[in-house]
């Protein structure tokens, strides 16, 4: 079917990209029909779910890429923007409520302009809805869905509003600004800020966040496809490298290896630190050459149909570690070894536990090479960071983060929602990503001086042993150096 008359890739119009039974690659549609029943099952009786897509960014008049929201994106498969849902709970419906699709209809110009939307006809039988309603209705079904008197909670997030840099209260205009241009919300100030609304109104992210960060089967088979393309494409990186090219060149050649093996977009804006750059956590300038004596770390991942992977590898420029170099990566990468072993639910750790003994364990690995001192803030300076994070449906996230408190919110490639405090459960894909930076203090050795190494696996959490899902990326030293010597037999392209 060319050219398609759907709005995303569906198993008609893309059947190599989409499997029959599908509603987006790997996940079928009866996975998203019980996560919009499990949200609602974990709801209080008589309570509405308002969920809407992400707006169209633009830059020069033209507009970027789209990406769903993430929240949207989960609960419901779709992938264009422009639309709005609504759950109301129904136990006599044939699902247990009702799902009420707002989506806007297709113009000539539009589709001139812009390609095909998925038809309202399709919407209702392909993605399950109960009704399909315009797009100009939602904001006064919303301004009814919160005065009605039969509903007790309304669950939908509010977008921050902004009103010449101070913070203001948050209009429904700023929600419906990208869903519809007929001006028929000029009353909806009144209705959200009611005292009666108020009372209603409840977040819906925490909610979602909470069946996020459990992995069903499908979704890990996805992201451990993610999580291949990635690592393959660090070992390809590996073998790609020499002294003298740019930063960018290994940027650019990572995310070319992941476009060409069906990469949507990168999961972040990648790292690519060489020598002294790597002391810099997020540094993505990417713009220095690369020098014989440097190590370079690596932070790179992509998104693969909706999901994020996150791998960090460091390696040498040459192709082999110095002895220095060696010592502090062994150290390294021994405790990093160690704490993906504890990322299991029978050890009931949570995942700031896992940081604060991955405090001691680095403690003890620097001590065993010579680092002395070695105290409260000395670890801090050389280590700044949190352990991880977990991994999902990719949000706007970043690499490590800065460890002001572990209890501190944090930028994630998954649900903001999520408690560092809990203990781990199977299912959940996390990160574990220790790293050393040792600035040029006296105070350290000389020789680590201005090395920043961190190594970044993701780990899926189960009942008895992890299952490490970027185990394509190498990172023993005799793996690491055969990569960028062409030694395992990869072709750098």
């Amino acid at each position: 079917m060319k050219p398609s008359v759907y709005g995303q890739p569906l198993f008609p119009s893309h059947p190599h990209l989409v499997n029959e039974g599908e509603l987006t690659p790997g996940i079928p549609m009866e996975e998203y029909q019980r996560r919009r029943r499990t949200l609602m099952d974990s709801l209080p009786p008589n309570s509405a779910v308002v969920c809407v897509a992400a707006p169209v960014k633009y830059m020069s008049g033209r507009n970027y890429k789209f990406r769903q929201a993430s929240d949207f994106m989960y609960l419901t498969g779709f992938m264009e923007p422009s639309s709005a849902i609504v759950l109301r709970s129904n136990a006599s419906s044939r699902h247990g409520y009702t799902y009420t699709f707002f989506h806007p209809l297709q113009t000539p110009t539009q589709a001139l302009w812009d390609g095909a939307r998925t038809s309202s006809e399709d919407v209702q039988t392909t993605f399950s809805a109960d009704n399909v309603r315009a797009v100009d209705e939602f904001p006064g079904a919303l301004k009814d869905l919160l005065r009605d008197i039969n509903t007790d909670f309304v669950y939908i997030d509010l977008p921050p509003g902004q009103n010449g840099g101070a913070r203001r209260v948050v209009t429904v205009d700023d929600i419906c600004q990208h869903l519809s241009s007929s001006g028929n919300s000029d009353s909806l100030l009144d209705a959200l800020n009611s005292s009666s609304a108020g009372a209603k109104r409840r977040p819906l992210a925490p909610e979602v966040g909470r069946l996020r960060s459990i992995k069903s089967d499908t979704e890990q088979r996805v992201m451990r496809h993610a999580a291949d393309i990635s690592g393959r494409a660090h070992a390809k990186t590996m073998r790609f490298t020499r002294p003298g090219i740019s930063e960018h060149v290994l940027a650019a050649h990572f995310e070319y290896l992941c476009a060409r093996e069906g990469s949507q977009r990168p999961a972040y804006v990648p790292v690519v630190a060489s020598g002294p750059n790597a002391l810099t956590i997020h540094y993505t300038a990417n713009d220095q050459v690369i020098r014989a004596d440097e190590l370079i770390l690596v932070d790179a991942g992509c998104e693969y149909n909706g999901y994020a992977s996150d791998i960090t590898r460091t390696w040498p420029a040459t192709g082999r570690f110095t002895s220095a170099q060696a010592a502090l990566y062994s150290a390294i990468l021994s405790a990093q070894k160690a704490l993906v072993t504890m990322c299991t639910a029978r050890s009931g750790l949570s995942l700031s536990d896992i940081h604060r003994r991955s405090v001691e364990l680095l403690r003890k690995e620097l001590i065993s090479i010579g680092f002395q001192g070695l105290s409260e803030g000395r670890m801090s300076e050389l280590y700044p960071h949190f352990i991880g994070h977990p991994v999902g449906i990719g949000e706007c996230a970043n690499a490590a983060v800065i460890n002001v408190s572990i209890d501190s919110v944090t930028d994630l490639h998954e649900s903001t929602h999520f408690e560092r405090n809990s203990p781990l459960k199977p299912g959940m894909v996390i990160t574990i990503e220790p790293g050393i930076y040792v600035p040029p203090l006296p105070h350290y050795p000389k020789h680590f001086h201005n090395i920043g190494i961190r190594i970044e696996d993701e780990a899926l959490v189960g009942e008895d042993y992890p299952d490490v899902l970027s185990v394509n990326a190498p990172k023993e030293i005799a793996d690491v150096e055969g990569a960028c010597q062409g030694l395992l037999g990869l072709e750098p392209f």
